[in-house]
């Protein structure tokens, strides 16, 4: 392949990527009242385990900003960029945030 073929597909790909960002996870259908519900992980009062811009999306430890000297934590770099952008917008859904 030459170099201006890898160029043009290396830009489709990264265009490609960024317009899809995350995506919301698939709802899945509620256990019968007969199904034992798996026991949940501790979290502590306070930690952060979800997305506050995809919610439901579980977060990535590594792709975090910190805000007003707490860490918030995103399932992908898109939505960190969201937050950035409208910080303000999304600081109920955090529990390190709660008053």
């Amino acid at each position: 392949m030459n170099l201006r073929k890898i160029i043009l597909l290396t830009t489709v790909v990264v265009i490609g990527l960024s317009l899809t960002g995350c995506k919301k996870k698939e709802q899945q259908a509620p256990s019968s009242p007969a199904e034992p519900k798996p026991a949940a992980a501790a979290v502590t009062e306070g930690e952060q385990t979800t997305c506050p811009i995809m919610d439901g999306n579980k977060i990535d430890k590594n792709v975090f900003v910190e805000y007003k000297g707490k860490k918030v934590y995103f399932c992908c770099p898109v939505c960190k960029g969201k937050f950035e952008a409208e910080p303000e917008k999304y600081i109920s859904k955090l529990p390190q945030f709660a008053k």
